[in-house]
């Protein structure tokens, strides 16, 4: 239900993607600020309508609309708001809106390389296609002002941006030092671990992030931060932050130490090992799942707890 708890309102917006509805948050401050926007659909949009009706609100109230990160369900919906309305977000959210023909054709590039490392057999090269994910609900808007960590958020006085990648190279969370409050977009979430995305590096030609490691700095960062609740962008707000914060690297780090018995009984390649991870959804959802997978690898080479030897029908992993 709608409702405000000290100045932020939750909207709960329906999507077409497995993760269900995303939620949205209505900020007061010296400007009405919408946090996310939910997803660019005829159903997205009357959610919203709504949701901001019952708050006393009109969409055209809003006077900014800022984004946690770049994924179409969280800034597709930017689309519904004019022009004069500013797009604030991470800097690393733009190639993401800007969609350019050369970005475009890197991302392809990239995800069939990468694809190729993996191990993916020639005759589903077609299905790493799908790494560009849900582009089509992308909003046709880009970013008007750039925040970065640390700084205050412009028009919510006492609101600061904090960098917190690892789902997402453009992501953000957004944390009220005077009563813990942090918006945290798909950072932490309630009943799931989001997952790692795999992305292009930020310029051609270097190395690709890796997001696990820096999920889990992140998470740890948030562990020494007197965080009081976390709004998030799925499913219900959190309390017992450091918890659950600690449990998710606790169970990332035991799930990559069943990938490095699955390597130890047979040295194998990441597509490999993903279609044993999920043999159910690797079709389904082949971004998703290998991303996953390659993030448990990242995490076990940082470690030094296996090796990556060159092969032409896709690398090896095998443990030291």
């Amino acid at each position: 239900m709608t409702e405000w708890q000290k100045g932020i309102a939750k909207i709960s917006i329906p999507t077409p993607f497995p993760v269900g509805d995303v939620n949205v948050f209505l900020i007061k401050g010296d400007r009405l600020t919408l946090v996310d926007t939910g997803v660019k659909t005829t159903e997205g949009r009357y959610a919203l309508e709504e949701g901001v009706k019952k708050l006393g609100y009109k969409l055209e109230d809003i006077e900014q609309v800022i984004v946690t990160h770049h994924h179409p369900d969280h800034v597709g919906g930017a689309d519904f708001f004019g022009l004069d309305v500013p797009l604030i977000g991470h800097p690393n959210n733009q190639r993401w809106l800007e969609l350019s023909e050369s970005f475009i054709t890197q991302l392809d590039e990239f995800f069939l390389n990468f694809g190729r490392k993996a191990g993916v057999p020639i005759e589903m090269k077609h299905h790493v296609k799908k790494f560009r994910g849900t582009l089509k609900y992308n909003c046709e808007r880009t970013l008007t002002n750039m925040i970065t960590d640390g700084e205050e958020l412009p028009g919510l006085p006492g609101w600061k941006a904090v960098e917190t990648l690892g789902h997402a190279q453009s992501h953000l969370s957004f944390y009220r030092e005077q009563d813990g409050a942090m918006i945290g977009g798909d950072f932490l979430l309630a009943k799931i671990s989001p997952n790692p995305l795999i992305e292009p590096p930020l310029q051609p030609g270097e190395n690709r992030p890796m997001p696990q490691l820096q999920f889990n700095s992140s998470l740890r960062n948030l562990i020494s931060m007197p965080v009081s609740k976390v709004y998030a962008g799925h499913g219900d707000e959190i309390e017992n932050v450091k918890e659950l914060a600690d449990l998710r690297l606790k169970r990332q780090h035991d799930r990559s130490m069943q990938v490095k018995q699955m390597i130890r009984n047979k040295p194998s390649t990441a597509f490999e090992l993903c279609t044993l991870l999920f043999p159910k959804v690797f079709m389904r959802e082949p971004g998703l799942t290998l991303s996953e997978t390659v993030a448990q690898l990242d995490y076990l080479l940082d470690l030094g707890e296996i090796k990556e030897e060159e092969s032409t029908q896709g690398n090896i992993y095998c443990v030291s």
